[in-house]
């Protein structure tokens, strides 16, 4: 299969169209659909859904979806290798990707990137926000170089710094909430409560040993990949989010607030890369940093 071909049909899945997606590349509609056909032979499977005569429009079929997901990542990785390839001896510049959940470590590494650019300007941070599966499956594709994850490390698979600050669980709920007159929450004050998690779920069992109760057990009325995105649940009322301090800002005008949990649970975390990984020059640079500050 040529990368060639790969731009080909996710134009064509792009545009929804062979022949706005033949325009595009600046090909004949016959040329287009032949290889897209030989594709499709190549592989076995339907990609393509064709429309009628009278519709032009074509959709993807389950396969069509699966590769125009991976196409996409192959596509991205070969860029980005050849970035890191044709950058002169000389001058140091290139990209470092990371790969994080919602913390307030992210200070952090925007520190390190800081003192960085006064020597190394052309050094450019791309950072990717997904939970622990997320970080690793960005890792194990090799569409990131770091990745900031919480609780223990598969060493088997990554090498690892632990990062020198935890973050605390606690509640974001409504100001007018009959909790938030509480300086912490404990877990009878949850049991009864509509609640919204992380789609992690229990994080190695720390949630629900400290609920005293298994999670099905518990109501669980939505799960959030991204915190704001729960904040803004709450803010509707429609629960209360377990989650980390100082992603959301409470202060001011906000109409919520954040409580810690009691007793208090708190959370390590790591930066983590694939073992026996080569790096690119800027992306040791920053590993260079990284380590530097943590002395």
């Amino acid at each position: 299969m040529e990368l060639r071909v790969l731009q080909y049909f996710l134009a064509v899945a792009r545009e929804q169209s062979i022949i706005r997606a033949a325009e595009s590349l600046h090909l004949s509609q016959p040329t287009l659909s032949t290889q897209i056909k030989a594709m499709e032979e190549e592989l076995g499977k339907q990609l393509l859904i064709r429309g009628t005569k009278g519709s032009r429009k074509v959709t993807l079929t389950e396969e069509g979806m699966i590769l125009r997901k991976r196409a996409e990542e192959i596509l991205n990785l070969v860029r980005k290798t050849e970035r890191e390839i044709t950058l002169s001896d000389q001058v140091i510049v290139g990209d470092v990707y990371i790969g994080t959940g919602e913390t307030d470590a992210v200070r952090f590494i925007a520190k390190a990137a800081r003192e960085l650019y006064r020597t190394y300007p052309g050094i450019h941070y791309h950072i990717a926000s997904g939970n622990a599966q997320f970080v690793s499956e960005q890792l194990d594709k090799g569409l990131i170089d770091f990745g900031i994850v919480f609780g223990p490390v598969d060493h088997a698979k990554y090498n690892s710094v632990e990062m020198p600050f935890k973050d605390t669980w606690g509640v974001l709920m409504r100001k007018d909430s009959p909790l938030a007159a509480k300086a912490a929450v404990s877990p009878e004050d949850l049991w009864d409560r509509p609640l919204i998690v992380s789609q992690q779920g229990d994080n190695h069992g720390a949630l629900s040993d400290w609920m005293q109760k298994e999670m099905s057990e518990l109501e669980i009325i939505a799960t959030y990949n991204l915190l704001f995105n729960a904040s803004l649940m709450v803010e509707e009322g429609l629960g209360y989010a377990i989650g980390f301090d100082k992603i959301i800002n409470t202060s001011g005008s906000s109409s919520l607030c954040f409580r810690p949990l009691t007793p208090k649970r708190e959370a390590g975390m790591s930066m983590i890369w694939k073992k026996y990984q080569i790096f690119s020059k800027a992306s040791e640079k920053f590993m260079e940093e990284i380590k530097k500050m943590l002395k």
